[in-house]
């Protein structure tokens, strides 16, 4: 029987159950039971004999910002949004460089860019594909594992894993046969109350876990709010979701960019008309035809999509609710042959008894066929085979060929609905406290079609891999890099000095299905250049010291000017492809390196079509397709007022370097009168400057806001 006890008892039965060191893994992002976690990493400090090593991926710290400008933004912003959420203070320390001898922790994922100067972190940073992480960590001999839980009254005999799963349902059975080997695992469980209550794998019983906490947590769940879509994301969204294939599957990163091409799609499907229109703008005419008649479209999704990805986030739902994540996908190869084979309808019902015949099913019924029709949800009733006769419930028979007219007429009304059937099967989820409060309304049926499971079944097609063949028909794999070179390599989690910035994650695991899987692609999403502290640079670039994804395994490339089909392609024309892609302003430049590398010819010379590739000639398209273009397409905590300072600090650091600002005094800036944005200078406590440090804060954000209040 599990123990039930207090989150401090929790902890003494811990320390007294497991004699040697503990090896405690957590789960990546949400799913922490961070006041408990707390508990013990206070005990174990003051324990100088005890040994902590923590395994776990993306600590979540509120944001915090390093200039006294961007504090008087960012704080009455996070009071409200992350309330009392619970800060970890194994985090805290490791920050700080001050965790205790006795305490260890190793990551395989950072929130992204927290970490870079952290020389703990990231020498003790393991670099593992997602898919591999249970595997790894058990090799490490985990003894405690630790999870914040959900619980529905009416499932009193169950927990849900609810946002995490991912890595728990692959690493519960490595865990068990270690238990049956003799060794000592300890499991800990505690209920949060605003968790959203997911069903089917991550539905697990609750003596799963062999301590239950209690207390169940009420604290502030934390939330990654949506950050503003610029330019370069719509952009980039509008071309990658031209490549998605009508009746096929997706996968989506976090970030804007994902809430770009989220935007894009519902775009396609509700407003196709102004969906083409920007599109014609973009591709100057018919630019890009044949990779978009390859792999997609432009026409609305008739048969929908289904979502497969290891993060649910907030664009999956988005897309669920606009009616485009339909297409069911179910647990039995029988039945995701009928699916496929159209037998069934988007609620999957069978949508005549020819049609499953026309699918696959057996022409005769033999007593195993009923048995898996009645047990799949296809037949209903009290469906009797005997001597050739199907008996109906209504009291009729009928011949058991299924081709007879009368047998199809009298089976119709006795049609059920398959069951299992899902649209996404995700691994883990993290985003906008709107994103769990419409998760946690969700009624059962809804609920239903939306599957948290195992992140191996997920990354991985190997296991059930028949199965899964027939579910990710026409996969779309959309992830984002932050530097491609030209020869087609993506790096997205590590600069080039060796410091990580996030981590591989399943990037890698997805790239990999797109080469494996028939018909399927992996499409990674770049901003062709970048802006800091005034200097511009390009993010195509001849060579990086650093590859996520080595270029062995280029496929699609998109940013804001084109997409770039790399697959197959010579050296010579994925550079090509690349520069047709790049800002104008570093083509020359990057031609030059190619050509003094002997991998272009010395008189190549670049269609001139792609000399315009330019900010302006994006800016003048938003300009007329503005309805498109909304910077917080899936919603915003941010208020109105916050928006216009996010956008106007946004490019106060993109132009300027306000610590050397701010030492040297020099505001020459031709800011407007404070009189014009009255509120915005409330809220940043501005509006009656105290001293020369805020009349300059004050004429810079006033210069800030002038500079974003256009289009």
């Amino acid at each position: 029987m599990p123990h039930r006890c207090t989150l401090e008892q929790a902890v003494d039965h811990v320390l007294s159950e497991i004699d040697g060191p503990i090896h405690l893994g957590l789960p990546l992002g949400l799913g922490k039971p961070n006041r408990w976690v707390n508990a013990l990493y206070e005990r174990v400090r003051d324990l100088p004999e005890r040994q902590l090593t923590i395994y776990t991926a993306l600590c979540l710290a509120r944001p915090r910002a390093d200039q006294d400008l961007q504090r008087r933004f960012l704080e009455p912003f996070v009071d409200r949004v992350y309330g009392d959420y619970p800060e970890l203070q194994f985090l805290a320390d490791l920050h700080a460089g001050s965790l205790p001898a006795n305490v260890r922790v190793e990551q395989f994922f950072f929130q992204p860019g927290s970490l870079l100067a952290c020389e703990p972190a990231q020498q003790d940073y393991i670099s593992s594909n997602y898919s591999h992480v249970a595997r790894d960590l058990n090799a490490k001999g985990l003894n405690l594992v630790a999870q914040l839980v959900a619980a529905d009254p009416a499932q009193p005999e169950y927990f849900s894993l609810s946002c995490n799963p991912d890595v728990t349902l692959d690493l519960l059975p490595l865990l068990q046969r270690r238990r049956a080997a003799g060794e000592t695992v300890l499991s800990v469980a505690q209920v949060h109350h605003d968790l959203p209550y997911m069903v089917g794998d991550a539905q697990v019983p609750r003596d799963t876990f062999d301590i239950h906490i209690v207390e169940d947590e009420r604290t502030t769940l934390f939330s990654t709010p949506n950050m503003p879509v610029t330019l370069q994301d719509h952009c980039i969204g509008l071309l990658a979701s031209t490549l998605v294939r009508d009746g096929g599957t997706l996968q989506i990163g976090i970030g804007a960019m994902g809430d770009a091409l989220a935007a894009a799609l519902i775009a396609r499907q509700q407003d196709n008309d102004r969906y083409r229109a920007v599109l014609q703008a973009l591709r100057d005419g018919d630019g890009w035809a044949a990779e978009i008649a390859a792999n997609g479209g432009l026409a609305a999704l008739e048969q929908g999509l289904y979502g497969c990805s290891e993060m649910f986030v907030s664009g999956l739902l988005a897309l669920a609710e606009a009616g485009l994540l339909r297409r069911a996908v179910y647990p039995e190869l029988r039945l995701q042959r009928l699916a496929l084979g159209g037998a069934l309808d988007d609620h999957g019902r069978p949508r005549s008894v020819q049609a499953l015949l026309d699918a696959g099913l057996s022409v005769t019924l033999q007593p195993d066929d009923l048995r898996w029709l009645r047990d799949s949800g296809l037949l209903h009733g009290d469906l009797q085979l005997e001597e050739g006769w199907l008996y109906l419930p209504d009291g009729n028979r009928a011949p058991a060929d299924l081709r007879d007219p009368d047998t199809q007429a009298r089976l119709q009304p006795w049609l059920g609905r398959a069951q299992g059937g899902v649209v996404l099967h995700g691994g883990f989820f993290l985003g906008p406290e709107a994103f769990y409060r419409r998760l946690r309304e969700l009624d059962e049926a809804e609920r239903q079609r939306f599957a948290m499971t195992g992140i191996r079944y997920i990354n991985e097609l190997y296991g059930e891999e028949a199965l899964k063949r027939l579910q990710r028909r026409d996969a779309r794999f959309i992830n984002t890099v932050f530097t491609m070179t030209l020869l087609g390599a993506g790096v997205a989690d590590q600069l080039e000095d060796g410091r990580v910035l996030s981590g591989v994650g399943g990037q890698y695991n997805f790239v990999a299905q797109a080469h494996a899987l028939e018909g399927a692609r992996s499409i990674l999403l770049l901003r062709s250049w970048r802006e800091s502290g005034g200097e511009v640079s390009s993010n195509i670039v001849w060579e990086y010291g650093h590859a996520t994804i080595p270029r062995h395994l280029r496929d699609i490339v998109v940013t804001e000017y084109g997409i770039a089909d790399l697959r197959g392609k010579t050296d010579a024309q994925v550079i090509e492809a690349l520069l047709s892609i790049s800002d104008s302003r570093f083509q020359n430049g990057l031609i030059e390196q190619a050509q003094q590398a002997g991998k272009l010819p010395a008189d190549f010379r670049l269609d001139q079509r792609f000399a315009n590739n330019l900010p302006e000639r994006l800016q003048l398209i938003r300009e007329r397709h503005a309805g498109l273009f909304a910077e917080y397409p899936l919603g915003s905590d941010f208020s109105a007022v916050e928006q216009d300072l996010a956008r106007a600090l946004g490019w106060l650091k993109s132009k300027l370097r306000l610590s050397e600002v701010l030492e040297l005094g020099k505001a020459t800036l031709d800011a407007p009168e404070p009189d014009a944005y009255p509120e915005h200078l409330r809220r940043m406590s501005l509006e009656a400057p105290s001293g020369v440090r805020e009349a300059l804060y004050q004429r810079l954000l006033l210069a800030g806001l002038q500079a974003t209040s256009g289009p």
